[in-house]
């Protein structure tokens, strides 16, 4: 019986053989290139990444404009799409908090907080906290706004992930989710060269380490497409749920209110 995406639970990074040792991969896989994260990402992506992440944060201008909106960045990172919230929210904007389980990414986080503090001391920086997607330590309705950029492809339980965010948001409260896509026709032929084929060479040749950019084409093609991501967050009680594509379909939004 082929595979398809309705089978899929979660991410599945070589070796692993259930959710728990997905997750345990995935950690040590962030953990090992959280060094020169930043710099792969920027570069692998022409710096479009960039531009994807503040477009998100526009999206979603009406909330971070509310100061007393609680915002939590889930899978953050090193803080790229929290950092854009952020910016965007302004001087008064309202508090955001980056969570991760790679403590090795938040540290790096943390260091950028400090440079931005040095540069503009006037903007309340990011707080962060190292948490686990799918158990996170916060009350029911406690956010008026989750995001998730590039992280939450690399969970161990997609619909699992979808209904703790339902869980910590307030009625009425919304989801954005930007994640990779495979575009279809001559862009996506063309895409998936670069991304399957380039892309992890010279990720490799960059890195020093072969595993992170090997996994990643493998769990974008292993990532539901967006009608299926959008009925698995219906699913899990968003409505409205819909998908923007960013660059030719090469990413998306993916949007939901609780």
């Amino acid at each position: 019986m082929p595979a398809t995406h309705k089978l899929v639970v979660g991410a599945a990074p070589e070796g692993a053989t259930d959710t728990d040792s997905a997750a345990r991969a995935v950690r040590e896989m962030f953990t090992s290139i959280a060094p020169r994260y930043d710099f792969l990402n920027h570069a692998l992506s022409f710096n479009v990444d960039r531009l994807w992440w503040r477009r998100t944060a526009r999206a979603f201008a009406e909330i971070l404009a509310q100061p007393d909106a609680r915002i939590l960045d889930l899978c953050c990172g090193t803080g790229d799409m929290t950092f854009a919230l952020r910016k965007q929210g302004g001087k008064r904007g309202p508090k955001i908090l980056g969570a991760d389980f790679s403590h090795a990414m938040l540290q790096r986080a943390r260091a950028k907080s400090r440079d931005t503090l040095e540069q503009d001391g006037h903007i309340e920086i990011p707080n962060w906290i190292e948490a686990d997607a799918l158990y996170l330590p916060f009350p029911d309705q406690h956010f008026s706004l989750v995001t998730s950029a590039f992280g939450f492809r690399n969970l161990a339980d997609y619909d699992a992930g979808l209904r703790e965010i339902a869980r910590v948001l307030r009625p009425g409260g919304e989801c954005g989710i930007l994640d990779f896509s495979e575009p279809d026709g001559l862009i996506g032929h063309l895409y998936r060269i670069y991304f399957r084929h380039v892309l992890p060479r010279v990720g490799t040749l960059l890195s020093g380490i072969r595993g992170p950019y090997a996994y990643l084409p493998d769990s974008v093609e292993r990532f539901p497409q967006p009608q299926e991501m959008l009925d698995r967050m219906r699913r899990a009680g968003f409505r409205e749920a819909n998908w923007m594509p960013y660059t030719f379909g090469i990413a998306g939004l993916y949007r939901g209110i609780k």
